[in-house]
């Protein structure tokens, strides 16, 4: 019982929707969680830093600016490690730089929920069952200039969470969804005392139809996508060839409808489960394209709840001759979208054609986070001619 416990809170507990108000929640949440050591770092940024293996997740676009031609990056994440010890996130990401202009990647994202004992009765032997979920993915990139590139990616989604029945039957559940993302890197520029870069870019991600979990494939029983929108940017203090520290600031918002108020809908002139029922109805009936766009004026509360459903992040990366690097970062979520508040840092180590990265988090919220007290690791390899960065 204990097992089934922990695997509802891992379900769930990335949109953290216990005693919240109108938190927005959706299927699949383990495509939000960062899977790599270096973003982890810094709170969970992106979108617009430097280029890395790691790019697929945040900014696929960022891989025609990256400077190695070929990069390989493995990272694994322990999760909820207060309570379990075989709950994890594991990816495996690949890109290669074609040529000067453009460039393609490959990942894919493991999340296992460990092994969970089914039984009706203490002392029946247990059915062990194993749930997990799966991302594949595949994205080009191209520069469009000198100094601004776009990106698409396509990606394919396996949940397979659901409980066998009588009959056996525990088939997954499955999608596709697309990013569209852009990156710009200004030239070197000399200020006073230091050269500079400036970066920018964007990224709407998990565009794509809903997921379900059951047989029964209506709109009622489906779950929208962690549909969402990454806006960033970054400057590079560049003080001499061997130190630099980048700044960097990041705002997402789920492109998701914001859940509504519960009141009298069907006029009986009482606030029940009827009205309950038909308000969820009306939700669960809004299309994934219609609800991108309703996502920007649907909060009960008008613009200030739109306002509180973007959460935002700072972090900073302190690089010494691109050999040693240490991280700090923080990140806000309103308290009635989730309450996620949190600080974190991390350090990189590079030798010849390998990094390794390891990143630390701690909650400064009244809401736990599942990957407090976990140390996160990045491995990456590096092969391949360099190309120039500016």
């Amino acid at each position: 019982m204990k097992k089934i416990t922990v695997f509802l809170i891992c379900f769930f507990a990335f949109s953290n929707i216990f005693a919240q108000d109108r938190v927005i929640t959706t299927g699949v949440p383990f495509l939000l969680i960062a899977a790599d050591a270096r973003a982890a770092g810094m709170a969970d940024i992106g979108v617009a830093t430097s280029a890395d293996a790691y790019s697929q997740q945040w900014n696929p676009a960022k891989y025609a600016f990256a400077i190695e031609k070929v990069g390989i990056g493995v990272s694994y994440t322990p999760y909820l490690t207060d309570l379990v010890n075989d709950i994890s996130l594991g990816q495996l990401n690949y890109y290669n730089r074609i040529n000067e202009r453009s460039a393609f990647a490959g990942s894919l994202r493991y999340f296992s929920l460990g092994d969970i004992e089914l039984r009706q009765n203490f002392d029946d032997v247990p059915n062990v069952v194993s749930p997990n979920e799966l991302a594949v993915d595949v994205s080009y990139a191209l520069k469009l200039s000198e100094r601004f590139s776009m990106a698409v990616a396509a990606r394919y989604i396996r949940s397979q969470l659901r409980i066998p029945d009588t009959q056996g039957d525990a088939s997954a559940a499955s999608s596709f969804a697309v990013d569209v993302a852009g990156y710009y890197q200004s030239e070197e520029e000399a200020y006073d005392s230091f050269n500079g870069r400036w970066r920018g870019g964007f990224n709407f991600q998990n565009l794509g139809p809903k997921i379900n979990y059951d047989a029964d494939v209506s709109d009622l029983t489906s779950n929208f996508l962690p549909a969402n929108m990454r806006l960033g940017g970054g400057f590079d203090f560049i003080f001499d060839d061997y130190n630099k520290i980048g700044l960097n600031a990041e705002v997402t918002k789920l492109l998701v409808p914001s859940p509504q108020k519960l009141e009298d809908v069907n006029g009986d002139g009482i606030i029940d489960s009827a009205d309950q029922t038909i308000i969820r109805n009306d939700y669960q009936r809004i299309g994934w394209v219609s609800g991108i766009f309703q996502s920007f004026g649907d909060a009960p509360d008008g613009f200030s709840e739109e306002l509180k459903e973007f959460t935002w992040a700072l972090g900073a990366e302190y690089n010494y001759q691109d050999s040693f690097a240490l991280r700090l970062g923080y990140f806000n979520e309103h308290e009635t979208k989730g309450a996620r508040k949190y600080f974190s840092f991390g350090a990189g180590f590079k030798y010849t054609v390998i990094k390794l990265d390891v990143s630390y988090l701690f909650s400064a919220s009244r809401v736990k986070n599942p990957l407090e007290n976990t140390l996160r690791f990045s491995l990456t390899f590096n092969f391949g001619d360099k190309y120039d960065e500016y």
